[in-house]
């Protein structure tokens, strides 16, 4: 080795003068180049970057967008993206009727700007890869542990909340900032799914029946008017005894004329009521 060098120096010595001073210059611009292209770094739009030096180690000091200046071998920087980043966490919990719920949660995440020389010594660039599905598994399961199956689609709103709360918190000790936390898929067993249609159908089938029960009783009742209209001529009085008792207790003093009290009966229908009184009194004797 060391004889092609001195080959290769014998060379270059028995070149013209001119060619071997371009060749130092060529050179010596190529290793200044090196050395300023390895001497600064670019921090990209929504990135932050923290410097590792190998006489210090992580330094506290973090660099904002923009061209940086770093001395080659001994620092190299290590670049954050603090823009948010979506993420879909799925868990199988159960509910507190002890019903298998699988729930699917989208969260954004970004790291704590400020805190970026910490997290990088606690947790590492992949640091969402080792918070969030722990984090996340922990709190849907201590959440959906308090509803009812039945609550979990009632309540949607009030779980949600709830989860984003407890969440929220959580990721704070680990430096992290959640922008939003929200459930995207919610669904339960085959057997759970069975139960709640086959009560749905029950219960149409409850509401059927009573209709067509309802619907016999006013057909019946329509049918008895007919027959006998005198029925609903003592109704009629009796509504208007009704509506004169209670304007007579009345401090204010009200004028109504017979259609307000429903008294505009004529002579016949006062013989027709009197009828239908005699035959409904206690001692009246039926005719044979």
């Amino acid at each position: 080795m060391a004889k092609n060098i001195k080959d290769m120096a014998g060379r270059l010595s028995s070149m013209p003068k001119g060619f071997g001073i371009g060749a130092r210059l060529l050179i010596g611009a190529g290793i200044i180049g090196y050395g300023i292209k390895e001497s600064i770094f670019t921090v990209d739009g929504g990135h932050r970057a923290i410097m590792f030096s190998r006489i210090g180690g992580i330094q506290d000091t973090i660099y904002p967008e923009g061209l940086h200046f770093r001395i080659p071998w001994f620092q190299y920087p290590i670049i954050y993206d603090i823009r948010s980043k979506p993420r879909r966490i799925t868990s199988l919990t159960g509910s507190k009727d002890l019903q298998m719920v699988n729930i699917s949660l989208r969260v954004l995440s970004r790291p704590l700007s400020d805190k970026l020389p910490a997290m990088y010594q606690r947790l590492g660039v992949d640091y969402d890869e080792r918070v969030l599905p722990s984090v996340c598994n922990e709190v849907l399961k201590s959440v959906v542990a308090k509803f009812n199956a039945s609550q979990l689609i009632t309540q949607r709103s009030q779980v949600s909340m709830m989860v984003y709360k407890l969440l929220t918190d959580r990721a704070l000790d680990f430096n992290i900032i959640l922008d939003d936390v929200s459930i995207t898929d919610l669904s339960f067993s085959k057997e759970y799914a069975a139960a709640v249609e086959a009560k749905q159908v029950a219960q149409q089938e409850a509401q059927r029946a009573q209709f067509i029960v309802e619907k016999a009783k006013q057909e019946r009742q329509q049918k008895a008017l007919k027959e006998n209209p005198g029925y609903l001529k003592l109704r009629r009085i009796r509504a208007a005894q009704n509506v004169a008792k209670t304007v007579s207790q009345a401090q204010n003093r009200v004028y109504l004329n017979a259609n307000s009290l429903l008294l505009n009966l004529s002579e016949n229908d006062f013989n027709l009521l009197d009828e239908i009184l005699a035959k409904n009194a206690p001692g009246a004797k039926k005719k044979k």
